[in-house]
């Protein structure tokens, strides 16, 4: 029996080191080649990390959130033949006997330094009714979590469980402080769902500590940056679509042959609204470098359409929107939501919008005080559409109507200039057919 190193490897982008997100896998569990052992993050991107052998995991060599090097060791296996390592005297056998649970991130110049600890620092910390809890009843297959616990689970694993229909607060969780792999969706899909007992009304004092790390915290940052740095100023317009949207039921149903098109939302109108009134103000899309005092006026118009995935909020950049007509814009909107909502968007298509469009569709709200995608200027706020009652000046007439709500960076634009700019989106959704004349 020999062990074998496995070091984090370059994962693409020519990035220098990664942020650990997930463990796939805990020390004494056996995997086989190609068993995904980890997951990491670059940037926006979410890379899983998979075993190239059999074997035992002996000793996990970095924390949930560490940052980890290019090229650092990160899990050390027991297997078969000799390995590529060779551990020698009482470090071997500190490893084989006596694994660790919670280690430093470790250096890449030098093999991740052995830390012995007590068997008690395997366990994750619990209050000492949930720890006499499980002791004396283990948990039961498929029973519920209580109330408000969220299900501790990898981006790829909730993917599954949201296209599979399953619900993962029913799954028990097999890996470390319960969280859930695909061996235990598998394992309840082979089960089937069971439907747990109530067991009336009961106080509920837990309280779960959950760590920021991956995307989230990427966003914390982000979101903070831009609160802090940048003086916001939020314009909202109600917007009257309901030629607009009687124009695109028309586009939807007409059907050429030979000539296959995406189905239209409200999207594509509106970033083909948008590049119009750019040309009108381009102040509009650039991005401010505060540090250096510099506004970078951008030509060509990257139109950055923020989504909600599985793992968090993403922004999937439409390059260049201003050589793009209607049906380009809704199907790179499509093909570039899917990437995202799978996880296979690269770093270029997550970055380097110049403008921003964010919309939570029929859960809009009437009104939002939308956050910029620092370091751009502003960004188009697109609420919920309903049929709502308006005055045409003789009678009441139901209309489809829509707020914009908008926010810009008030130390590049005035409020005058926003103003000036959703007026002129408002022209031109309100009468749809002005936004195809050139």
């Amino acid at each position: 029996m020999g062990e074998h190193i496995i070091k984090l490897p370059d994962v693409g982008e020519g990035v220098a080191e990664a942020e650990l997100v997930e463990w796939h896998v805990k020390v004494g569990d056996i995997v086989r080649e190609d068993t995904v052992l980890a997951a990491v993050m670059t940037d926006k991107a979410t890379v899983e990390i998979p075993s190239p052998v059999d074997g035992e995991i002996l000793w996990l060599g970095a924390e949930i959130g560490d940052t980890v090097a290019i090229g650092s060791p990160i899990v050390r296996l027991k297997v078969a033949g000799e390995g590529n390592a060779k551990p020698q005297g009482a470090e071997a056998e500190a490893v084989s006997a006596e694994p660790p649970a919670k280690l430093p991130t470790p250096k890449p110049e030098a093999a991740a330094p052995v830390v012995k600890a007590s068997p008690k620092s395997d366990e994750p910390k619990a209050k000492p009714a949930a720890s006499q809890k499980s002791t004396a009843q283990p948990s039961v297959p498929g029973a519920p979590r209580p109330e408000g616990e969220r299900p501790l689970a990898s981006p790829a694993v909730r993917l599954r469980a949201k296209e599979a229909g399953i619900d993962l607060r029913q799954v028990a969780g097999s890996g470390p402080a319960g969280r859930i792999g695909h061996e235990d969706i598998e394992a309840f899909l082979a089960r089937g769902p069971r439907v747990a007992k109530a067991s009336g009304l009961a106080r509920n004092d837990a309280v779960q500590d959950i760590k920021v790390v991956g995307l989230r915290r990427k966003i914390a940052e982000k979101m903070s940056l831009s609160k802090s740095r940048i003086p916001h100023i939020t314009y909202v317009e109600e917007i009257d679509v309901t030629a607009l949207e009687e124009l695109r039921a028309a586009l939807n149903k007409e059907k050429r042959p030979g000539v296959e098109r995406p189905k239209l939302t409200l999207l594509p109108f509106l970033m083909r609204a948008m590049v119009k009134a750019i040309a009108d103000q381009p102040n509009l899309n650039s991005l401010f470098d505060d540090e250096a005092g510099i506004v970078h006026q951008h030509g060509g118009i990257h139109i950055g359409i923020a989504a909600q995935t599985p793992s968090g909020l993403v922004v999937p950049v439409v390059r260049h929107a201003e050589a793009r007509d209607i049906w380009d814009c809704g199907a790179e909107v499509i093909r570039l939501a899917e990437a995202a909502k799978s996880g296979t968007a690269t770093r270029d298509e997550l970055s380097g919008s110049t403008i921003t469009i964010t919309s939570l569709g029929a859960m809009g709200g009437v009104a939002t005080t939308p956050v910029i995608n620092h370091p751009g200027v502003a960004i188009v706020g697109v609420n919920k559409m309903m049929v709502r009652p308006v005055w045409d000046g003789t009678q009441f007439m139901p209309r489809k109507m829509m707020n914009l709500s908008s926010s810009f960076d008030h130390r590049v634009i005035d409020g005058w200039d926003a103003a000036v700019f959703i007026q002129r989106i408002k022209t031109l959704l309100e009468t749809p057919a002005l936004i195809f004349v050139d």
